[in-house]
């Protein structure tokens, strides 16, 4: 890979990716490139590939020279598929004319090049990659910069790196959208930056929250109404999705919409026309649908609250926003960006957090995710007396802090952790969820019962399963399977 300075005389780090080990060739092409300036990062494996691409390299050369390396391919293709890296693919010529290879080429490769090769043009070839890839980066550096006016989606984990990246793919296309997440974990914010990044941009973004709109008020919200279309309407009304002409309608808790509005919004999925009520002419509307919901809509589909019709129109793609506690890394990065704000407006003389309320904040829980964290940072700047911000201006118990934990407790925080993240993986699907824990349903909701964790987001079963209902399934259970319910070890 290619991560070069400004300068045309720099030595250029390249990453090399060859597996079939010292061919004659390759090393030849290796030197001449090392001559021409490159500082050659040589791969023989696919973990030493990772390495290389996760230090920041912008650019690889891929050797298919052999037999060998051909075979390789399928192996290959999760490595190329990086986001991060421009892959150029030196192949030998008599592999061009096989299917699999030109595919290959066609779906994973920046350029390729045949040999026998000029290595002026291996050069040329390599620094014309890293120069997209450098676009690229900036790009998106760009997007990661929050505005004045909204709220920042931050952070360098690998759970948000995997968000950024699903956002721009996603920005790209016009499909709708399905964000999924448990509530406070920013998925609007999500929206609005696939709405930022797409070629709708300089459009309306019409946000709607599903959850807050009065039922009989549902279709005169979102479709309009005309002069006299009922008592009370003296002058016409712009709907939300008219007011999103061109840009983008973000549905939040869509979840919660009335079971009868959901037909009335399919169709308009499917014909993009509008009837405002109150009349029966029909409306063209050109509108990108962006939907959220914190539950868990199969399930609401199997239990008749949600019209499955409804549901694969809109999640055409999918959009999972991790809750904080899975992406802890972050919450430094995200409190030091919100006190910046709070602290301009509130209270000037502040210098920061103290190490105490750092630690505090790393210890938290965050059941209210991102929005509890941006919460209690704003009220610490507005409380908070001395010069740094300490563990009791956010809320916070001070008395934990260093506190030995049992082995016990540590074991409860563990399977907590791994039930969450299990849950988060599936969509909050407890089926999927057991599946992915190895253990069975009714032991996952002995599990989310004693830890008090809401599964499936409290949409498929009630907010707390209660004993009487896990021992009723236990027993069906154990007489399907015979199987012995346990705890996850």
């Amino acid at each position: 890979m290619l991560n070069v300075s400004t300068s045309t005389t720099a030595i250029l780090p390249a990453i090399v990716l060859r597996l079939a080990g010292r061919d004659p060739a390759a090393c030849q092409y290796a030197k001449s490139l090392q001559d021409r300036g490159l500082n050659l990062i040589e791969c023989p494996t696919l973990d030493a590939a990772r390495t290389a691409i996760s230090d920041g390299c912008r650019v690889g050369l891929l050797l298919i020279l052999s037999e060998s390396d051909l075979s390789q391919l399928d192996a290959l293709e999760p490595i190329v598929d990086s986001a991060k890296v421009a892959w150029v693919g030196l192949v030998a010529h008599e592999f061009i004319s096989m299917k699999r290879m030109r595919e290959f080429i066609e779906g994973h490769l920046f350029n390729f090049i045949t040999i026998p090769a000029r290595i002026d043009h291996v050069l040329l070839t390599l620094r014309h990659a890293w120069g997209m890839a450098f676009l690229r980066d900036i790009q998106q550096s760009a997007v990661l910069q929050p505005s004045d006016d909204v709220p920042a989606m931050v952070g360098d984990s690998s759970e948000m790196r995997r968000v950024w990246g699903q956002i721009q793919k996603m920005a790209r296309a016009d499909a709708s959208v399905l964000i999924t997440g448990p509530s406070g974990s920013g998925k609007e914010i999500a929206a609005l930056a696939i709405h930022r990044q797409s070629a709708r941009c300089k459009a309306p973004f019409v946000a709607v929250n599903c959850g807050a709109i009065p039922s009989a008020l549902f279709q005169s919200e979102l479709f309009g109404y005309e002069k006299g279309a009922f008592a009370g309407a003296s002058e016409r009304k712009l709907g939300r999705i008219e007011a999103a002409q061109g840009g983008t309608l973000f549905l939040d808790e869509i979840g919660d919409m009335p079971f009868d509005m959901q037909v009335n919004l399919l169709r308009f999925l499917q014909q993009k026309t509008i009837e405002p009520v109150g009349t029966t002419a029909s409306q063209e509307i050109d509108v990108r649908v962006i939907a959220a919901t914190s539950i868990d809509l199969e399930e609401a589909v199997k239990m008749g609250r949600f019209r499955q019709d409804l549901y694969y129109r809109i999640n055409v793609v999918c959009l999972a926003v991790p809750p904080l506690a899975e992406r802890c890394q972050d919450i430094e990065e995200i409190a030091k960006l919100y006190f910046d704000k709070f602290a301009g407006m509130y209270n000037r003389s502040l210098r920061g957090f103290s190490k105490a309320a750092m630690n505090a904040m790393l210890a938290h829980e965050w059941p209210g995710n991102v929005r509890e964290l941006v919460n209690r940072v704003q009220r610490a700047t507005v409380m908070a007396e001395g010069r740094f911000i300490q563990p009791e201006d956010l809320g916070l118990n001070r008395e934990d802090e260093g506190r030995a934990i049992s082995l016990e407790e540590a074991r409860a925080a563990a399977e907590c952790a791994v039930i969450r993240r299990a849950l988060s993986q599936s969509r909050n699907q407890v089926a999927r969820a057991a599946a992915l824990l190895g253990v069975s349903r009714v032991t996952l909701y002995r599990l989310l019962d004693k830890y008090k964790i809401r599964g499936d987001n409290a949409s498929s079963a009630p907010p707390l399963v209660s004993s009487e209902w896990i021992e009723a399934e236990s027993n069906d259970e154990s007489h399907r399977s015979g199987e012995r319910l346990s705890h996850i070890e």
